[in-house]
């Protein structure tokens, strides 16, 4: 056996006994519970903005009100932990694909990393907001955009960003409408199964539609070359509320993000390791 077959065979092994740990198993449960409590928030945060034009419908803003109650920081170093923990399992699930042509266990990586990255990035914002330091998403997501812009061929690579961002989106959308999310976890039997699937199917369609809009705002600061367009979720929320009847689709997907946020709470429980 090579010396590059060997390592590959080596980091499979690890990355299975990491898979298969109670270790992580148990905190990237938690994280799952933490990933629903942002999103019921987010949920709330964007009915509120679509209903009465106000709040803040983004994760910073979602933490905020985290931060705000009695504890809170306690519940942010917690859910913090879980969602690293979650980010680590996804990677190890990454190096496992086996199934399936080389394309399908390729796209399959890029989805377990793509979301790796966004439980990590959203453990640091937790974190940031339990130190008593938050971030401003959109603010955050400007200055990164700027970044981008300013750079070789920026105008490009942001457009990619943001046609990166809308494929997830669509993405989420079809996996909804297809339950494909089914294969993600054990589902009960009788009404309480169906009742998870509904909020499954909901939540994901939700949450693609979102995701879309923010790589909308990506593609439309790429093609301005102005990062301010670049306001990421509510940013897309607030474009969508200057449409005709923009603020009762806002609550709609408000809804469907609380959807969400049910949905991966009970993922919690019932995510197949």
């Amino acid at each position: 056996m090579s010396t590059v077959a060997e390592g590959k065979a080596q980091l499979r092994k690890a990355a299975r006994t990491a898979s298969g740990s109670k270790l992580l198993e148990i905190p990237a449960r938690g994280g799952f519970a933490a990933s629903g409590l942002v999103q019921l928030l987010l949920g709330g945060l964007a009915i509120q903005l679509g209903a009465a034009h106000v709040g803040e419908p983004d994760q910073t803003g979602a933490l905020d009100e985290v931060a705000r109650i009695p504890g809170g920081f306690i519940v942010l170093w917690i859910a913090a932990i879980g969602l690293f923990a979650l980010g680590l399992w996804l990677l190890t699930e990454a190096v496992l694909v086996r199934a399936g042509s080389a394309a399908d266990r390729w796209i399959a990586r890029g989805e377990d990393v793509s979301k790796a990255v966004a439980y990590a990035v959203l453990g640091f914002t937790a974190l940031a907001f339990a130190a008593g330091h938050p971030s401003h998403a959109s603010t955050t997501t400007r200055k990164v955009s700027a970044g981008i812009l300013a750079s070789p061929g920026g105008q490009l690579a942001l457009g990619v960003l943001g046609l990166v961002t809308c494929a997830v989106g669509c993405y989420f959308v079809v996996k909804g409408i297809r339950r494909r999310f089914r294969e993600d976890i054990e589902v009960p039997s009788g009404a309480a199964g169906r009742g998870i699937v509904v909020l499954g199917m909901v939540g994901y369609i939700a949450k693609g539609v979102v995701v879309a809009l923010a790589g909308v705002a990506f593609i439309l600061a790429a093609i301005s070359a102005q990062p301010a367009t670049a306001t990421g979720l509510a940013g897309g929320l607030t474009e969508l509320q200057e449409l005709p009847f923009g603020g009762a689709a806002i609550v709609v997907l408000g809804l469907g993000l609380i959807a969400s946020g049910v949905y991966n709470m009970a993922r919690a429980w019932l995510a197949r390791f």
